[in-house]
């Protein structure tokens, strides 16, 4: 099959030049060919091997595929797995799977182009946790069957809660006991045992079985059962407890430090209660969930629809307990403290014994610094049932009747709103105790002795007494105090008209004229109102500049507390604007001239009467209790049907453009997560709801993008959702392919949260059942004759399609005596049809018949016909 095409030379060859030889392969026969040329160079032979090939194709594709670890979300995997070609023609392969676990593998036959690759989709649903390990053929053309492994790993997505110190896992924290606004921390590790990030939010369970909310669990059972009232008040259980932070994100296999703050609260009683033995105690309980997977919500929703929710509960409990106690210190001889009488100067003390009730706790003290009044000690602490004597002094510095209020602080650590690790010390109790007691002055005489003639100094009007011992002398002279208007007796008259701003001079003041006085004063006397020589001293007295400085200094502080005063006034003038600044209210003041009406509470409808909803604070932890409320608020609303597909007014672009939170996302419903269209036919249209609840008090933006051919006819797919809104988008489901449908498509919230769906469906073919396979014609009574021989059949569709039908007798040599009505029709999806089978009795009439069943791009029956024939 080779072909030498040569001119061989007859003399030798000079040198540069050469002799071309052309060699031609015609093969006749698929198969590979060798063979050799022989050259002949002067005496040396060289073996030139011809080989000839026949084209073919090498296809190649790997053993394994290996998804690794997955979550158990109802998620679809994806993973691609190439097939190359190294030959020089095109190969076919050809890929059969018949294993347990659900695949979808596209495309399962093609063409491989010569050196090029074709990459092979093999798509994984991760429903249920467990191991895979399965097999798939490849044909590949020129190399026969290989055999794939698909491997991988579907385990849940766990979360858990352990210790700080012993690293195992917590089922419950006790908090031991506590007084009343006092606070105690406890720290967790969440740890995400699982091989994806996890979006997780705090949820305080106020109202799960098992729970209590101030109980005296040690009380008897009819004070118990008395007590049970607490748990029907609206309590908000998020003040009790604090968690922080209550949300956030977790990488694989990473643990979060999370701190846990408890503070019982004293609750009031609808009866009333002796504080000393109101003990409180707590059994709560907190879940830390997906964010999300709020399945339970959506379930009354779907139950109408058949659209079940089989999302696996990623969450973990954990239980709370802590008592609270009420501070218990007695006073010996009680809380009112008499210091009976006592006299200026002196001290009165009284002892008194304080003791500690409290049988769980210590408490820590502090006396307040109140008038009059030393106490020792005035701080301390006391262990639990012990008392320790304090010693109250009364000192009064001033004559008179006192009851004052004595401030007992009682000392502990309480949260920090700002930086809850942080527990600080402060007051959160305060006990009041009564100190009375009476100050009155020492009664002294006063003697006079006769003055001898010699005046002193300072002296009375007449001069003619001096008292002695009468005490502490006065800083300054008496100096008349009286305006020069007030009288007028012996005044001369060019002294009538004087200023009124002059001062009147006693006789006896003598004294306070030697002294240095104030420059712009002037003094007279008291009769003749003659200007009084008044001596300054410059030694003694202020200088102009001086002056200047002290009005300037005085002018400083005045002005200071001027601006203190006018910067006070405008806070308080900001805080009535923002009150009044509102829709409700325009500002007007009452006891203006209008009078209010007399409105009643009947007078308003109930819709009215509901508080309007406010979002729920960043740092506040959400509680089952609030999300029950915004749901029943939100699902009791009628549903939007048709709705904006994108953000239009300017509010909506501004709610539509926000990046949520987790406990934002946690308040969002959109399912169920699992749409379950169960039996449904091929070529038929089925529809299942998927809802949307949105219950923030913003607008929400969802898209959904779908890529299977079998969902594209679902409409909407975006719509712009109101707050504390409720709406749906039905899921539209149309297949042309037998077998089990497994898909996922995914969703955006504000174009940027993600999130997705499963959908489930089971496509079954067109079919149509028979309600018996052979039958048997007796005459019937009163018919005529010929005809006496009948009976019906019965069509039954058991799926979602019309099927349309035919009859076709199956016939050998001898034309069947049988006929059946009717020939061809529909069935109703759902629904039976009667068919009249008839046998025409003659002398050569078989007795036997057969019809087969044909349905329209489905199944085919027989049905067996005999006549039984009793002969009298």
């Amino acid at each position: 099959q080779f072909k030498l095409i040569v001119e061989n030379p007859e003399k030798p060859i000079a040198s540069g030049l050469q002799v071309k030889a052309v060699v031609e392969y015609t093969p006749n026969r698929a198969e590979d060919l060798q063979d050799k040329l022989i050259l002949l160079v002067d005496d040396d032979i060289v073996d030139i091997p011809l080989l000839g090939l026949i084209p073919y194709c090498y296809l190649e594709i790997e053993s394994e595929i290996d998804f690794g670890e997955m979550i158990a979300n109802n998620k679809l995997i994806t993973k691609e797995i190439s097939i190359g070609n190294h030959g020089s023609t095109s190969g076919v392969f050809r890929i059969s799977y018949g294993g347990v676990v659900l695949l979808n593998i596209k495309p399962i036959r093609g063409v491989v182009k010569p050196k090029s690759v074709r990459t092979i989709k093999v798509d994984i649903c991760t429903d249920a946790p467990g191991v895979i390990k399965e097999m798939m053929k490849v044909e590949l053309e020129g190399r026969g069957c290989t055999e794939v492994w698909i491997k991988g790993v579907v385990v849940e997505q766990v979360l858990k809660v352990l210790g700080v110190s012993c690293g195992k896992v917590l089922k419950c924290i006790n908090f031991g006991p506590l007084y009343f606004g006092t606070s105690k921390t406890e720290q967790i590790n969440l740890y995400n045992e699982s091989p994806e990030c996890m979006d997780w939010v705090a949820v305080l369970e106020d109202n799960a079985i098992g729970g209590e909310m101030g109980t005296d669990l040690q009380g008897s059972t009819d004070a118990v059962l008395q007590d049970l009232s607490l748990k029907n008040k609206d309590v908000d259980v998020s003040t009790l407890i604090l968690c922080v932070p209550n949300q956030g994100t977790l990488l694989p296999y990473e643990k979060s430090l999370v701190t846990l703050c408890f503070s019982p609260e004293k609750f009031e009683r609808d009866f009333k209660v002796n504080d000393s033995s109101l003990i409180q105690d707590y059994v709560l309980f907190i879940r830390f969930e997906t964010v999300g997977k709020r399945g339970g919500c959506l379930q009354s929703l779907s139950d109408g629809a058949k659209a079940t929710t089989r999302s696996h509960s990623r969450h973990v409990d954990l239980a709370l307990m802590g008592s609270g106690f009420p501070v218990t210190l007695t006073f010996k001889p009680g809380t009112v403290i008499d210091f009976k009488e006592c006299y200026l100067g002196e001290q009165t003390q009284v002892v008194c014994t304080m003791k500690n009730e409290s049988e769980f706790l210590p408490v820590t003290f502090s006396f307040r610094k109140t008038a009059h009044c030393n106490i020792s000690p005035e701080r301390g602490k006391l262990k639990k049932k012990s008392e320790k004597e304090v010693t109250f002094s009364f000192s009064p510095r001033q004559i008179g009747t006192f009851e004052m209020k004595q401030i007992i602080d009682i000392i502990g650590r309480g949260v920090d709103k700002n930086n809850v690790d942080v527990l600080k010390t402060k007051s959160f109790h305060q006990i009041y105790l009564t100190l009375l007691g009476v100050c009155k002055s020492k009664r002294k005489s006063v003697l006079f002795a006769i003055n001898p003639g010699l005046t002193p100094l300072i002296s009375n009007a007449t001069g003619q007494f001096v008292a002695r011992g009468t005490g502490q002398l006065s800083d300054t002279a008496p100096v008349a105090i009286l305006k020069s208007t007030q009288t007028q007796i012996h005044t001369h008259r060019k002294n009538r008209n004087c200023k009124d701003d002059a001062l009147i001079a006693f006789p006896n003041d003598r004294a306070a004229s030697l002294r240095p006085s104030e420059w712009n004063k002037k003094y007279r006397t008291i009769f003749t109102k003659t200007e009084r020589y008044n001596y300054i001293d410059p030694d003694f007295t202020y200088t102009h500049s001086e002056r200047l400085l002290r009005e300037e200094c005085k002018k400083y502080y005045t002005d200071f507390l001027s601006r203190l005063r006018q910067r006070r006034l405008e806070k308080e003038a900001a805080r009535q604007f923002h009150i009044y600044n509102n829709p409700v209210s325009i500002g007007i003041k009452p006891a203006e001239g209008l009078k209010s009406p007399n409105i009643s509470i009947a007078d308003f409808p109930k819709e009215k009467l509901q508080h309007k909803m406010l979002p729920l604070d960043d740092s506040c932890m959400l509680t089952s209790r609030k999300l029950a409320a915004i749901v029943s608020k939100s699902t009791n609303k009628g549903v939007w049907s048709w709705l904006s597909p994108m953000p239009s007014s300017t509010q909506e672009k501004e709610d539509c453009s926000l990046t949520l939170t987790h406990k934002q996302l946690h308040q969002i419903f959109i399912g169920p997560s699992t749409i379950d269209f169960g039996e449904v036919c091929v070529y038929s249209t089925t529809t299942r709801e998927l809802h949307i609840i949105n219950n923030l008090s913003v607008h929400i933006w969802v898209q959904i993008e779908i890529e299977a051919a079998e969902l594209h006819e679902t409409s909407p797919l975006s719509q712009v959702v109101p707050p504390l809104t409720k709406t749906h988008i039905p899921v539209v489901f149309e297949t042309s392919t037998v077998g089990m449908f497994k898909r996922s498509f995914s969703y955006k919230i504000n174009n940027q949260h993600l999130g997705h769906v499963l959908v489930i469906a089971n496509a079954m073919p067109i079919e149509l059942q028979l309600s018996t396979r052979e039958l048997i014609l007796t005459p019937v009574p009163g018919c005529l004759a010929g005809t006496e021989f009948r009976r019906t059949v019965q069509l039954c569709n058991p799926r979602n399609y019309p099927a349309a039908f035919s009859w076709r007798p199956v016939t050998g040599d001898r034309k069947s005596a049988f006929t059946i009505k009717p020939t061809r029709g529909f069935v109703e999806a759902y629904s039976d049809l009667e068919c009249e089978v008839v046998w025409h009795p003659g002398f050569h009439s078989p007795e036997t018949g057969e019809f087969t069943l044909c349905v329209r791009k489905g199944n085919s029956i027989n049905l067996k016909c005999f006549a039984k024939v009793t002969i009298h």
